[in-house]
This record gives C-alpha cells, structure tokens and sequence, in this order.
C-alpha cells in the first residue's frame, strides 16, 4: 500500500460498493429478506469503522534503541509491513463472511441463474 490514505480511501470504496450491492439486491431480486439485508449493511459499517479505526498504529521504539539507523529503518520496515499484512488479511475475512452473508440471501434458483451467467 502506497500509504494509509490510499489504505483508508479503499476500504471506504470496498465497503461502499458492498453495502450498495446488498441495498440494489435487497430492492430488486424479488424473495430477499430485508432484515437480514439490512443486518448485513450494518456488519459492513461495522467492518469499515473497525477497519479504518486499526489503520492508525505507530512503531514503538526510536533510533537510540537500536545499534544505527540501518537496523532502525529495517526494524520499521518490517514492523510496518506486518502490521497492514495483518490488518488486509482481517479486513479479507471479513469481507468473506459479508459476501458469504449477501450469498445466502438468494435462494437457490437465484444463485444457479447467477452460475449460469456468469459461465457465458
């Protein structure tokens, strides 16, 4: 990632897209229970507050803890790396059991129709 504003502008556009989707579904495929779309537009807000709230973390430890400013700038590097490697891996998995949420909405002849188009 380029740096946390990119980071933070994705997840509001990834988040955004979803909860659009889910609200285009829940008003035009007829059969869709709107309680359980509207619950799942709210685990979205969720995963986006979440989400950008655990993009503000700082690296601990200055330059005087390590032996030159080499070792420090790897040190950051690495801690960095890690933590939006975390963070992108937490926010898939929510983004998974969401879109798992959405599939389940369609029934069954709904979800062999979409198969079938998207196969074309």
């Amino acid at each position: 990632m380029a740096n946390k504003r990119s980071l933070k502008k994705q997840i509001r556009y990834i988040c955004g897209d979803l909860a659009g989707e889910c609200i285009f579904a829940r008003e035009i495929i007829p059969g869709i229970d709107h309680d359980k779309a509207n619950g799942i537009i709210i685990d979205i807000a969720a995963l986006q507050s979440e989400a950008l709230a655990k993009t503000t973390f700082a690296f601990d430890k200055s330059v005087r803890d390590f032996e030159s400013r080499h070792a420090y700038r790897t040190a950051r590097h690495s801690y960095f790396k890690n933590a939006y490697k975390t963070l992108l891996n937490e926010f898939n998995a929510g983004i998974d059991a969401i879109l798992k949420e959405m599939n389940g909405l369609l029934d069954k002849e709904q979800r062999e129709a979409n198969k079938q188009n998207v196969a074309k």
